[in-house]
């Protein structure tokens, strides 16, 4: 499974570049924020919400700590789809993170 390190993603963010984020944490952990940009799929749906994935892009998955989102990510590959998992999620995240619905 590839893993990126948050200060890289940071910098790919940073840098503008076009960046495919699927966030699998739960509602409540969700609303104290997310890293700009991200899609909110929690991890229970992943499967049922593959349509809303295109095969041909590159997805960043991201959880509290990286666990969720390293099973998102062997998940994915298993089924066709390019994903890194960001090691040690949100709680190595540094960076700004927005609030949804705000």
């Amino acid at each position: 499974m590839k893993e990126i390190q948050p200060a890289e993603l940071a910098e790919k963010l940073n840098s503008g570049e076009k960046l495919n984020i699927i966030d699998v944490r739960e509602d409540d952990e969700v609303a104290a924020g997310v890293i700009p940009g991200a899609k909110h799929i929690r991890l229970g749906e992943i499967p049922e919400r593959m349509n809303e994935l295109d095969k041909d892009e590159h997805y960043y998955m991201v959880c509290r700590s990286g666990a969720r989102s390293g099973r998102a990510t062997e998940y994915l590959e298993a089924n066709g789809i390019e994903a890194t998992n960001m090691a040690g999620g949100m709680l190595a995240w540094e960076e700004d993170v927005v609030i949804p619905g705000e």
